[in-house]
């Protein structure tokens, strides 16, 4: 499976326009790791869950496949950026406290990642992926955004992106799961704050790489009479779904998590 890379043509875009994750988040996640020593953030694009993740841990390790969005990655002193697949790393055996995925788990060939997450965390390890897909704004502007963007883009969604759009609820997870609590990214964003996000999609730009930016503009039109002055600022929230598991070996509290078996598929 080769490396689909979605991203890496608007990675200056994808920095200035994606949100950043709730430091709860990141909290919550160090809190059920072994240790707080090194943390390896997969898939890092533009570092935005490798910030958050340093504020959690003595060091974090980021990849990411893409040398464009490292190029474009925030630079933060205990954070460390290399170019690697997500199925083949060049780190240590029984490495890390945590290995963390934002955004991406669904992009992945999951029989090669999950044996090299295994082999890479300590035991009693965790493994955190997390994804978020829907935006509400107001009750007199989501459909709008349903009916100009949302239907508008859904045939140009990659088949990965079912995973995201169901909170990866049917992916393979070979871990002893930790319930998790609800998370959201809240954001107060004018109008082509929210625009510039949704340009960020991969389906967004696949349908701009056909038919151009018109269908944005034409959205834009018709949400702006339902947002009024478009450079006044509305809360935007997107709910985060979050899977958190353990491998086997002494995690929080001493007690013996067991050894999880691959899935076959």
């Amino acid at each position: 499976m080769s490396f689909l890379d979605y991203f890496s043509g608007h990675s200056d875009l994808y920095r200035s326009a994606r949100p950043t994750y709730p430091d709860e988040l990141f909290a919550w996640i160090a809190s059920h790791a072994p240790g707080r020593e090194r943390v390896w953030d997969c898939a890092t694009g533009n570092g935005q869950a490798a910030a958050g993740l340093a504020r959690h841990f003595e060091m974090v390790l980021a990849t990411d496949a893409s040398a464009r969005q490292l190029a474009n990655a925030v630079q933060v002193s205990n954070v460390t950026y290399s170019l690697q697949p997500a199925e083949n790393t060049h780190f240590p055996d029984n490495y890390f406290d945590a290995v963390c995925v934002a955004q991406a788990l669904h992009w992945f060939d999951h029989d090669r990642f999950y044996p090299e997450v295994h082999r890479v965390l300590r035991p009693g390890g965790i493994f955190a992926a997390w994804v978020y897909s829907e935006v509400f704004v107001h009750s007199m502007i989501d459909p709008i955004l349903q009916e100009w963007i949302i239907t508008v883009i859904a045939p140009y969604w990659s088949p990965q992106n079912v995973h995201s759009h169901n909170g990866y609820r049917d992916l393979p997870f070979p871990f002893e799961p930790v319930e998790a609590p609800r998370f959201a990214i809240c954001v107060d964003w004018n109008l082509p704050q929210l625009m510039a996000f949704i340009e960020t999609w991969s389906a967004t730009q696949k349908l701009i790489s056909e038919q151009g930016t018109g269908f944005l503009e034409l959205a834009a039109t018709e949400i702006a009479e339902q947002w009024g002055d478009p450079a006044s600022l509305r809360r935007v929230e997107m709910p985060i779904a979050l899977r958190l598991g353990r491998i086997g070996g002494q995690g929080p509290g001493g007690r013996d998590q067991g050894n999880p078996i691959f899935p076959v598929r």
